[in-house]
């Protein structure tokens, strides 16, 4: 899953794409090419610290972009939104699939999924984007978002939703050692029954072990955690470098096939 922000304050390539529709293209091109499966756009930053942007604006970042890209690409567009107005016209538009930060918390997103019959991210996330990094506690940081899964799973079944993916929110209320607890103890959250999908692509945890290294220097550290995701159970990797991560997980998954 290659990542495509449309956003001007996104952690890692904010603003590099913002309203500019013609480089967000030629960049989704690009991803394809090198053997993104999945283009994941997203509207809205919600790094640490971020604010909230309005449904209105949200989709006046996402759509031309999505619209364009149906018509060029054929590689599934996921729209990445915790917003129910602003997926269900990204799916109007084209897009396949939804990405929930929030992780179908909001009943109406539900309703949504199960409407399009689209496959669904159940993220999980401690807080809100905004105070999500203050102090974050778990009792067992993996039981804990096992008990989120089996109560978000159950609820989206009930109203009809199958397809279902999760996330365990690489960063998003974790610390460092968190983040490194999921990767170590990703395998335990197989036994759910549905694809993992692993997002940890220049995320603040790689700086913190590579000597405060920017975002934008993270490449060999992504590598490391998603080929360790990958030979812990990982099915979906979502990241910024797609032709590297790719190549590093052509090995992997030869090991793993061997």
């Amino acid at each position: 899953m290659g990542v495509l922000n449309v956003t001007p304050d996104s952690f890692s390539d904010g603003g590099v794409y913002f309203d500019n529709v013609e480089k967000v293209i030629s960049q989704a091109k690009q991803m394809a090419t090198e053997g993104a499966d999945i283009i994941d756009i997203g509207g809205e930053s919600t790094r640490p610290g971020s604010e909230s942007v309005s449904e209105t604006e949200e989709l006046r970042r996402v759509l031309p972009v999505i619209e364009r890209l149906v018509k060029e690409l054929s590689v599934p567009i996921s729209i990445d939104t915790y917003k129910p107005r602003v997926a269900r016209e990204a799916l109007k538009a084209g897009a396949k699939i939804i990405n929930d930060v929030t992780g179908l918390t909001n009943p109406e997103m539900v309703k949504v999924a199960a409407e399009f019959k689209c496959p669904v991210v159940i993220m999980h996330m401690q807080g809100q984007p905004k105070t999500m990094q203050t102090n974050p506690h778990y009792n067992d940081v993996i039981e804990d978002i096992k008990n989120f899964f089996k109560e978000r799973i159950a609820v989206a079944q009930m109203a009809g939703v199958s397809e279902i993916i999760l996330d365990p929110g690489i960063g998003f209320g974790k610390t460092l050692e968190h983040n490194l607890t999921i990767l170590k103890r990703l395998s335990e959250l197989t036994n759910l029954g549905f694809p993992l999908l692993i997002g940890p692509s220049r995320k603040s945890f790689i700086g913190q072990l590579t000597g405060g290294l920017p975002a934008t220097e993270r490449l060999e550290g992504t590598i490391a955690a998603v080929v360790t995701a990958r030979l812990n159970g990982a099915s979906i990797v979502r990241v910024h470098d797609v032709g590297a991560c790719r190549r590093a997980l052509q090995i992997a998954d030869a090991i793993i096939n061997t």
